[in-house]
C-alpha cells in the first residue's frame, strides 16, 4: 500500500485504532469494540481505506466499519451525521481507485456509490451491524448518507 497519512482532524480514537491496526499488520484492530453509553459495548469489523486527495494528490488513510456483499466490501459515508459528506468520500468521487486493508489482506479496489435497491439493502444491513447509523441519518437531515461499495480489483 502506498505511504498514506492520517488526516490531522481525525478523532484521537480513530488515530489510535489505525495505529494498532497498522502496527499489528491487521491482526489487532480488524475487530473494533465500541463503547456506547447506555447501550454497552459492541464489536464491529473495520478496514483501512486509502484514497487519493482530490486537491493535494496525497494518500489519506481512514479506518471505517464495513460489511460484505458478495466478494466486495461496503462502507458508510456517515461522518457521524454531519451535514456534508466526509473528505474520503469526496476524494473517492474524484478518483474511485482506492487501496484497502481488511485484516491482514491488502488489495486495490474500485469504489462506487450504491443506488436504488442495492443501496436500500446495504443500508439496512449496515444499520444491523452498527445501529448508530440510523441516528446519524436523522442528524444528517436531507443529506442521504452514501453507501460505498469497494469492489476488489484483481
Amino acid at each position: 500500500m502506498p505511504e498514506a497519512k492520517l488526516p490531522p482532524n481525525l478523532p484521537q480514537w480513530m488515530k489510535d485504532h489505525t495505529d494498532r491496526y497498522l502496527k499489528s499488520g491487521g491482526t489487532d484492530g480488524h475487530m473494533y469494540t465500541v463503547e456506547r453509553p447506555g447501550h454497552g459495548a459492541m464489536t464491529v469489523a473495520s478496514l483501512l481505506l486509502t484514497t487519493t486527495g482530490r486537491k493535494s494528490g496525497d494518500k489519506w488513510m481512514f479506518p471505517l466499519f464495513y460489511g460484505t456483499t458478495g466478494n466486495s466490501y461496503y462502507v458508510i459515508a456517515s461522518k457521524g451525521g454531519a451535514p456534508e459528506h466526509p473528505g474520503w468520500y469526496r476524494n473517492m468521487q474524484a478518483n474511485p481507485n482506492v487501496d484497502i486493508q481488511v485484516g491482514t489482506k491488502k488489495m486495490k479496489a474500485k469504489a462506487r456509490t450504491a443506488t436504488g435497491a442495492e443501496r436500500a439493502k446495504l443500508w439496512k444491513d449496515a444499520v444491523g451491524l452498527f445501529p448508530p447509523y440510523a441516528d446519524y441519518q436523522q442528524k444528517a437531515g436531507t443529506r442521504e448518507i452514501p453507501v460505498v461499495v469497494l469492489d476488489p480489483v484483481h
